[in-house]
């Protein structure tokens, strides 16, 4: 019987029961991949961190000689109706103004892009409608979540080797450091940070905010899908709808930084698994990305001291995933090489 598509969901409940089936790695594909390294022409491990991600794409391409043919990046916009706590500096205007920079070619992922060999999609979400205010209420319904998880799915080009997801939308690293707090425990202070440049006045507005969300919303801490409606974005549930839509056809995703990380990760205590086919392209300055990290097993592809979002992290960690296949493919084993293996 064919496993029914996960986008359009009826409910969250409907959308559990279609994520029963999520397709895994190939684990034929990473055991020749694994062979394909050990016969290079080089000590075995002598390539570190780039055998492992290369071995990883072999077992989500289904291939023991992944290929890059196609990168696509994906930079989700929304806005937030937290800005009305005082949480940014800049205006809610800023999220659109950006979005406008990015379509003219002006920001820093349009360079990042060209440079890595990427396509690049923008994808703005109602930015004329923020959401709501979770110290209010809950920042969505559920048929909103639903609604921009099809929109974040319907963003993947099924077509690409694989997908980079990114982020803007003024108000949104106190969002992420809401979901994180939510999905992982502790404090608001283990996951606040400057983000666009908040001082510490800002910085404890942001904490006693998202404590405030959390006693309001304590009912709905236990489902992750009930805290993407109670703290999320339109772009955080679109990353969501994007990071499953990859995982449905076994595109290999690569994160960002702190808030794209921390919306992948509402999915994570899901226990299906739902994250097995995500990298994360950068440790981002933001204080709580290490510990996000450490919540869910992910260990950064780079460490720059990079904090901007808008995919940047992950468009700069392309340029080590496609090194890591070219010497995965294009190497010689030790028998083609004519050289004893010892």
């Amino acid at each position: 019987m064919m496993q029914a598509p996960l986008f359009p969901a009826a409910s969250f409940g409907d959308l559990r029961a279609r994520l029963a089936d999520l397709p895994a790695a190939d684990p034929t594909s990473i055991a020749a991949a694994r062979v394909r390294q050990d016969n290079l022409t080089k000590p075995p491990g002598a390539l570190g961190r780039l055998e492992e991600l290369a071995i990883f794409m072999a077992g989500w391409q289904g291939r023991a000689r992944p290929v890059l043919d196609r990168a696509q990046v994906v930079v989700f916009a929304g806005n937030h109706g937290i800005c009305r706590q005082g949480v940014n500096p800049f205006p809610q205007e800023v999220t659109a103004q950006m979005v406008a920079n990015f379509t003219r070619g002006g920001a820093a992922i349009n360079q990042l892009c060209r440079v890595s060999g990427a396509d690049l999609s923008i994808v703005a979400l109602d930015l004329d409608r923020p959401t709501g205010d979770f110290t209010e209420g809950p920042a969505m319904t559920e048929a909103e979540v639903l609604d921009a998880m099809v929109r974040g799915a319907a963003a993947v080009d099924t077509g690409a080797n694989v997908l980079l997801l990114g982020e803007m939308g003024i108000g949104n690293s106190t969002v992420a450091a809401a979901q994180a707090r939510a999905s992982f425990g502790g404090t608001a202070w283990d996951w606040v940070g400057p983000g666009t440049g908040a001082d510490a006045d800002k910085i404890a507005i942001k904490a006693h905010v998202i404590e405030a969300g959390m006693e309001r919303h304590a009912a709905a801490l236990s489902d992750p899908l009930a805290t993407l409606a109670a703290f999320g974005g339109r772009e955080q549930a679109a990353i969501c709808g994007a990071v499953l839509a990859a995982r449905a056809a076994r595109i290999p995703v690569m994160l960002d930084g702190f808030i794209c990380t921390a919306a992948a990760a509402v999915l994570a205590p899901l226990g299906i698994g739902a994250l097995d086919h995500c990298m994360v392209g950068h440790a981002s300055a933001e204080p709580g990305h290490r510990k996000l990290l450490s919540a869910i097993g992910k260990k950064a592809v780079l460490d720059l001291g990079m904090r901007l979002g808008e995919g940047s992290g992950a468009a700069v960690a392309l340029g080590v995933l496609r090194a890591a296949l070219a010497v995965h493919d294009g190497m010689a084993t030790f028998a083609e090489a004519g050289i004893s293996a010892g």
